[in-house]
């Protein structure tokens, strides 16, 4: 389980980051604070997934200091980037599963790749994360074989495979019918009260983060305009930031 301070688990200062010569992080600062569910919301290309990838040491920054755990992605060693990216899950948008694979295998992937244990215990574990998402019965299925939610819930069990610290998500309900959303969302929430994960989640949709939001961040112009609870982001005064709420998201 996390630790029980406040410090940030994962914090972004003055972060610059450009596809070529187009800015899409202008000096984004925001602090991910530890055990709680933070949104990152904002319009279609506000630059959200960008500011994630940073965040999971996928992308360079332009200028600015990422840092997770305490630790600048700039100043590791790759021994440091490999250890602290054990202790990162990521659910991708699309899922990201093998379609040439069981889902029992895809779990076990991560697994494999980054620990010595023997195929008994591994076997184990995958059998565990499985049972966490609520798919113990679906291990032996295809990736194709299983609804838009299912495998959506079989990426979320990869994901915590190596049973991460910390979580990104995105846009996980992207897709799904209400009913199905709104089960993966109360998952997300049983993963942070039970195991105490820092979990972040971009997403665009209302309900979701209605229903999950600890902290709100918005971006707009490649900058974080807002930073707070669910409650004081429904009262912002600012106008992108109230019409974001008010017109269902973007």
């Amino acid at each position: 389980m996390n630790s029980v301070n406040n410090n940030p688990i994962a914090q972004a200062v003055n972060l610059k980051a450009s596809y070529g010569e187009r800015l899409i992080l202008n000096g984004v600062n925001l602090d991910i604070p530890p055990n709680k569910i933070t949104t990152i919301i904002g319009g279609s290309g506000s630059g959200k997934t960008t500011l994630l990838k940073h965040f999971i040491g996928l992308l360079r920054q332009k200028d600015g200091e990422v840092t997770v755990f305490g630790q600048s992605w700039l100043n590791m060693s790759e021994d440091e980037r490999e250890s602290t990216q054990r202790k990162i899950g990521v659910l991708f948008q699309n899922g990201a599963l093998l379609g040439s694979k069981t889902i029992e295998t895809n779990i076990a992937i991560p697994i494999e790749q980054h620990t010595q244990l023997p195929a008994a215990v591994i076997a184990r574990v995958v059998g565990l994360k499985l049972r966490q998402v609520g798919l113990l019965s679906a291990g032996d299925r295809m990736p194709a074989e299983l609804s838009g939610g299912m495998r959506k819930r079989a990426a979320l069990a990869r994901a915590l495979a190596l049973d991460p610290q910390l979580l990104f998500c995105d846009e996980p309900s992207a897709g799904l019918d209400p009913v199905i959303s709104y089960q993966l969302d109360r998952l997300l929430l049983d993963l942070r009260d039970s195991l105490g994960l820092t979990i972040v989640v971009v997403t665009h949709e209302i309900a979701s983060i209605k229903r999950i939001a600890d902290q709100v961040a918005y971006l707009e112009n490649g900058e974080v305009i807002f930073t707070g609870s669910l409650i004081e982001a429904v009262a912002d005064s600012s106008a992108s930031v109230r019409d974001f709420f008010s017109t269902g998201g973007l």
